[in-house]
């Protein structure tokens, strides 16, 4: 016989960690998060371990059996089902008590008030080529006062910003423009992420096609994700700290070994971002044919 669901029983080994009343903060927050892929997933099962008591999920896709090597929720049981539904379940099965609103089709003009309702933080995990959802949700969650955390992996990486309502913009951080190509956010978005590529030491450029938008993934990425963005969420959910929020941004590579803090004044405005977009952009070229629709 199963026994009956407690939470301060399921989440008693946070104590001493956290005192009660920092988990009873986590128990009455809302946590948005836009993407339930290789990282959206980790996270939501992170989060919920952490106590969290209220969940927004917004992903339009179901699973498929090249998400196998890097998503926490793609299984043969769960091929064809959807992102939103899978992720549910795990936060049910953790805390049933919790509650969790669901954005079948991702976020996107009509829905993206009802994705940030209620919401005390936002985490993207939006995928890499979702300009246009980035666009949207960032102005929007500013306008409501609202931090978005987001850790992009990076081969066995990752790089963690965080975006203070009163703080640095998104448009501004990556220096995003009306009218800019693909190619060349692709470009903006690597480097204001990457202000360090170490994962170019092991990365075969030859693999990549912007034109079909593949990029490598390792399953090892999103799990140290996982971890650091739950730990954020708690700490500025509970008081403990603020993020520390861009220009500042923190870079992981456990293949490298290699970890630093980095300060861009000026975003990707400044010249030596503006030099790496433009070799950036040259690599990107120089890799297989790019679908010209798509640019």
């Amino acid at each position: 016989m199963t026994a009956a669901f407690d939470y301060d029983t399921a989440f008693a080994r946070n104590r001493g960690f956290l005192v009660r009343e920092e988990q009873e903060r986590l128990r009455r927050a809302r946590v948005a998060v836009a993407g339930l892929g290789g990282t959206g997933g980790a996270q939501v099962q992170a989060l919920a371990r952490m106590g969290i008591g209220k969940f927004t999920l917004a992903d339009p896709d179901t699973f498929e059996l090249v998400n196998f090597n890097r998503q926490a929720g793609a299984f043969l049981s769960t091929l064809g089902r959807k992102k939103t539904e899978v992720a549910e379940r795990f936060v049910r099965d953790i805390n049933p008590e919790a509650e969790v609103r669901r954005l079948d089709r991702g976020i996107d003009v009509k829905n993206i008030d009802t994705f940030l309702d209620g919401a005390d933080v936002v985490v993207d995990s939006l995928d890499f080529y979702c300009f246009e959802e980035r666009l949207l949700l960032y102005p929007r969650a500013r306008e409501k006062g609202l931090w978005v955390l987001t850790a992009p992996p990076l081969g066995f990486g990752f790089t963690l910003l965080a975006f203070d309502p009163e703080g640095m913009a998104f448009e501004d951080y990556f220096d995003f423009r009306p009218g800019m190509t693909e190619v060349e956010r692709i470009a903006a978005l690597v480097a204001g992420i990457a202000p360090r590529a170490w994962f170019t030491r092991y990365l075969d450029w030859e693999d990549i096609d912007p034109g079909e938008r593949r990029l490598p993934s390792v399953g090892a990425a999103p799990f140290l994700i996982a971890g650091v963005i739950a730990t954020e969420v708690t700490a500025l959910l509970t008081g403990k700290r603020r993020p520390a929020a861009v220009p500042r941004v923190y870079q992981f590579d456990a293949l490298a070994n290699r970890f630093r803090k980095t300060r861009l004044p000026f975003g990707n405005r400044s010249p030596h971002q503006r030099l790496r977009r433009w070799f950036l952009m040259r690599q990107l070229e120089k890799s297989r044919p790019l679908n010209r629709a798509g640019r």
